[in-house]
């Protein structure tokens, strides 16, 4: 198995107060999980947390923007945001930031899909 660049490595240590993350390679870059859930994205050793439409207003308000990428020529902007520099340098504002991105996670998730048998027992009841 391929060992992380050293960009993902440290992301453990900037998000330490938040809580243990994971990574995972996907699409050239790498997911960004806590408790299962992907609240970042990395992409050119940039790192993007996950935004909605509660959220967006305060990474614009700090003049961050969205990871884009590009689709038939098109630029196509994702639902995760540029983190701000400060996380780097400040555990409690990385802990505050890694919050808001995965709380997007959250109410953003999708409800996993019911087995037949899980539907049946339902109906039964």
């Amino acid at each position: 198995m391929k060992k992380p660049p050293a960009f993902i490595e440290h992301l453990h240590e900037v998000f330490e107060s938040f809580g243990p993350i994971t990574s995972r390679a996907m699409f050239g870059g790498y997911g960004i999980y806590h408790d299962g859930l992907m609240f970042g994205l990395v992409a050119d050793e940039v790192l993007y947390l996950k935004a909605d439409k509660e959220s967006i207003p305060l990474f614009e308000n700090e003049g961050l923007g969205p990871f884009l990428y590009e689709k038939n020529g098109k630029a196509m902007p994702m639902s995760y945001y540029q983190a701000p520099d400060e996380i780097y340098d400040d555990l409690d504002v990385a802990k505050h930031w890694a919050r808001i991105g995965f709380d997007a996670a959250l109410r953003n998730r999708k409800p996993k899909k019911q087995s037949k048998s899980q539907l049946k027992s339902k109906k039964a009841k």
